[in-house]
């Protein structure tokens, strides 16, 4: 088994730090096996929704189309696995841990996606409409507040609830941020709306794992850390997508973050610096409008400030923190999931 670094590219190519090479074992592996176990106990949690917000809900997974006729749309399920990857890090036992944990941490990204969806405008998801453009707002903002309640109903009296809890209580106060964009300025600020977000609920995601795996307390906090890393790792290149990704792959618009005026790191890392295609380049942002001309122009300004190549060595330190974490939380054999996970995770295509 070994890490090696890729190259990171341009539009069109790989925007990524890793690839993880494990014998015959990949990561679709991991995430094919994780999605044999979560999905019909997910599908049995959105069962007990009411059939018109139920509808909403399965369009925005991917199971049904606008008019309720199957599809097969379904996200890649990677949180479920990093919840079961983790506990097999622990736990050598089987039937595999951390089913119900890895429902529920599944329904809280569907939740956070349909609002995110819903606040941010964006009208494609995964390559197709967003569930708020085909059912309205109204019927969108139900829906999330209807797959938020199944995610507690499902952590009632287990031991994750309180992790699960704090993970929710980020991802609101993130998004309450993230509608007022001008609020935030500074690199760290942008860097600590990640840590609310998607490094909180990575790393709740792998400590409620652990625990469903019976993990000690050190076990249990390394793992966290391990979600959490991983987390910013993740959510850098997902910011630089969303300046330079392709939407034929990435399944939203183009240039979704700068038509949003959004202050992701390496936006507000090219914003602070200084020079000439700085100047320009902050002028323009002050009022972007939509026009696919400004918009890619603003792109190409960014990468010319040097953020993003300072964006793909932040995720590549993140990285290697993440897996640093791995280090003493069992053999390598047991923690080999995680680190497939891992590398497919920062190796995406733009």
């Amino acid at each position: 088994m070994r890490l090696s670094t890729s190259e990171a590219g341009i539009e069109g190519r790989v925007v990524g730090i890793t690839r993880y090479e494990s014998g015959s074992r990949t990561a679709a592996t991991v995430l094919d096996e994780a999605k044999r176990l979560v999905e019909p106990a997910y599908r049995c949690s959105l069962d007990r929704i009411a059939p018109p917000i139920r509808m909403i809900v399965g369009y925005h997974a991917g199971w049904l189309d606008a008019t309720g006729r199957p599809s097969k749309q379904v996200g890649k399920s990677i949180l479920p696995a990093l919840v079961l990857a983790s506990a097999k890090a622990v736990a050598y036992a089987e039937p595999p841990q951390g089913v119900t944990e890895a429902v529920a941490v599944e329904l809280v990204h569907d939740f956070s996606l349909l609002h995110d969806d819903l606040t941010d405008g964006d009208e494609q998801r995964r390559s197709r409409r967003s569930a708020w453009s085909v059912y309205g707002e109204r019927g969108a903002q139900l829906a999330g507040d209807a797959l938020l309640a199944m995610a507690i109903n499902e952590m009632v009296g287990r031991p994750g609830i309180t992790l699960l809890s704090k993970a929710l209580d980020a991802l609101c106060n993130e998004k309450f941020a993230d509608i007022e964009p001008e609020q935030r300025e500074t690199v760290d600020e942008s860097l600590a709306m990640i840590e609310s977000k998607t490094a909180a609920l990575l790393s709740c995601a792998c400590e409620m794992g652990a625990i469903a795996g019976g993990a000690d307390q050190e076990q249990a906090r390394a793992l966290a850390e391990f979600g959490h890393h991983l987390g910013i790792a993740f959510q850098l290149i997902d910011d630089m997508l969303g300046i330079w990704g392709n939407p034929s792959v990435t399944g939203k618009p183009l240039y979704p973050d700068l038509a949003n005026r959004k202050k992701s790191p390496p936006i507000a890392r090219a914003l602070d610096s200084t020079g000439p295609t700085a100047d320009v380049l902050r002028e323009l942002y002050r009022d972007v409008g939509r026009d696919t001309e400004t918009l890619h122009r603003i792109a190409c300004l960014i990468e010319l400030t040097g953020a993003r190549e300072w964006a793909e060595r932040e995720a590549r330190r993140e990285l290697d923190a993440a897996l640093d974490c791995l280090t003493g939380v069992s053999a390598d054999d047991a923690t080999e999931d995680l680190r497939l996970l891992a590398a497919m995770m920062t190796s995406r295509s733009a």
